[in-house]
């Protein structure tokens, strides 16, 4: 019986040495599978990415909308009171000559209140009726105004809510594609104050114009959102640069392809300034000429130029 208790303790105390495989931390990825994983977290971040931007070009627009609506709500506000002093005017000098009528209808600050009970009032004479026609059609239209105001407003608060998610993805992307280049040490935090270089391809007119802007860039940090001065994403590059260039174009990669949709050409026939897509149109960059491409590549990385070849371009317009 000792015998085979010191078989048994003998057998765990080996096990003990011998390593556990299931209960083992998952080894760490080898360079080939860290790049791979790269490669597919830096195309999901230009769809999410690209997400984020249209989220906040939206936000933006409803955020204007509502300023506007809620400027003309106080000036039409402001007019309404207007005609509500002149009714009290009018009243006043109703009641002093006898001709009775409610002076607390016309004191209510509220417009509501004011038109539900403005068909208790007597017959008015021509002008004062006019009057009264004026003061209930400003309110109505204040009401319409209220009215709209809440509509954007509630549509400007859900768009933000949006919004806020599609920042709390990027940023969880940004985060994994960090530590993945700083486990390859490849992380690039770029200058953002770089000075670029100067462009001397073939370009004229306003592809010349754009890509000299373009070139100025390169060395400025990637990040997802920004568009300049000391940091870019894709789209935001190339729209600043063709705004350099006299060309008005819209702020995400996907919007950007959709304009283009009359102004497309096909990869043989490229010409310095034409833009270029890859990834799913999730990534935007500028053609420079002579074979290359200058674009803002993804996060950790800056503006470049790359080769034709690296680029792997799947569509281009001309602006």
């Amino acid at each position: 019986m000792r015998g085979r208790v010191s078989v048994a303790v003998g057998l765990a105390a080996v096990a003990l040495l011998l390593p556990v495989t299931g209960a083992q931390a998952d080894p760490k990825p080898t360079i080939a599978e860290a790049k791979a994983k790269l490669k597919k977290l830096n195309e999901q971040a230009d769809k999410v990415v690209d997400q984020y931007n249209a989220a906040n070009e939206k936000w933006k627009k409803a955020k204007k909308q509502y300023s506007t609506i809620n400027a003309s709500y106080a000036k039409q506000a402001g007019e309404v009171e207007e005609l509500r002093e002149g009714l009290v005017t009018v009243a006043s000098s109703t009641y002093q000559t006898g001709d009775v009528i409610s002076m607390g209808l016309f004191y209510n600050a509220n417009p509501d209140a004011m038109l539900s009970g403005l068909a208790a009032l007597d017959q008015l004479s021509q002008g004062r009726a006019r009057r009264l026609d004026e003061y209930k059609s400003a309110i109505a239209g204040l009401k319409r105004q209220r009215d709209q105001k809440k509509g954007v407003f509630d549509e400007a608060t859900k768009v933000k809510a949006d919004l806020l998610k599609q920042k709390k993805e990027a940023d969880d992307l940004v985060k994994e594609q960090t530590e993945l280049l700083r486990r390859l040490g490849a992380y690039n935090p770029g200058n953002p104050n770089s000075a670029g270089v100067t462009y001397s391809g073939a370009a004229s007119g306003n592809a010349l114009a754009a890509l000299q802007f373009a070139y100025r860039q390169i060395g400025k940090p990637y990040r997802y959102g920004a568009t300049g001065p000391g940091s870019w994403d894709c789209s935001g590059f190339v729209q600043a640069a063709w705004s350099a260039g006299g060309v008005s174009l819209p702020r995400t990669s996907y919007e950007q392809w959709a304009w283009g949709a009359s102004r497309r050409v096909p990869l043989s026939a490229l010409q310095a300034g034409d833009l270029l897509w890859h990834s799913g149109y999730g990534h935007v960059g500028i053609y420079a000429g002579d074979g290359k491409v200058v674009h803002a590549p993804q996060t950790g990385d800056v503006v470049k130029v790359v080769t034709l070849a690296q680029y792997n371009a799947i569509g281009a317009v001309r602006p």
